[in-house]
């Protein structure tokens, strides 16, 4: 009986430090499962230039919700076609639009200069700031936001494959949601404004 007193005693006292040691570990851990489990990781911190020649960060797209769509110049079908389709639904917000950044990234900074991409552009709302960089910058913003993209060989030098997601963007630089060009313009503005009302 005092054998069996002998092992009682440390044992107990092993299972109330495994005890504690488990609760302070929920106490410590819990909290930040549930903060993470509410973020999609889309998005983070980047440095490029802009179609203007300037350094521009993500800092510069904080502070108001934001849309980014990356792309790039030669791109025969899908990129004008959705940097058309923002400029309409931006002029279809009328003075909203003001509370919106816009930014087309290049997936192609080989060409895609900033002159070229102030050219480019020229043609959409004016609002929509283009940005490139150097190889390093654009595979580490594209790898930030999940993107996939290639280079292409065709007979006449090289096209890019890419994702066309519309990412949209809260006012903190988390991740609210996406749109794309198969959405109809009702559904994609009904997204902007929902979008500049809680972002």
């Amino acid at each position: 009986m005092a054998f069996k007193r002998s092992l009682l005693i440390p044992l107990v006292v092993f299972l109330a430090g495994l005890g504690i040691l488990l609760g302070t570990a929920l106490f410590i851990f819990q909290p930040q499962q549930q903060q993470s489990a509410g973020r999609v990781p889309i998005g983070g911190p980047f440095r490029l230039t802009s179609h203007e020649g300037k350094p521009f960060t993500d800092a510069d797209l904080k502070g108001k919700p934001f849309v980014v769509f990356f792309g790039f110049t030669h791109c025969p079908e899908v990129c004008p076609t959705t940097l058309y389709d923002l400029t309409q639904d931006l002029a279809s917000l009328g003075s909203d639009a003001d509370k919106l950044r816009v930014a087309f990234i290049t997936v192609d900074p080989a060409q895609d200069t900033p002159e070229l991409m102030k050219t480019y552009l020229s043609s959409f709302d004016p609002r929509i700031v283009g940005l490139t960089g150097t190889e390093e910058e654009i595979a580490a913003v594209a790898k930030a936001y999940k993107i996939f993209y290639r280079k292409v060989p065709t007979d006449n030098g090289y096209t890019m494959d890419h994702s066309a997601t519309i990412f949209l963007m809260d006012s903190k630089g988390e991740f609210y949601g996406t749109s794309n060009l198969q959405e109809t313009a009702e559904i994609r503005r009904s997204k902007l404004k929902q979008l500049i009302r809680n972002g």
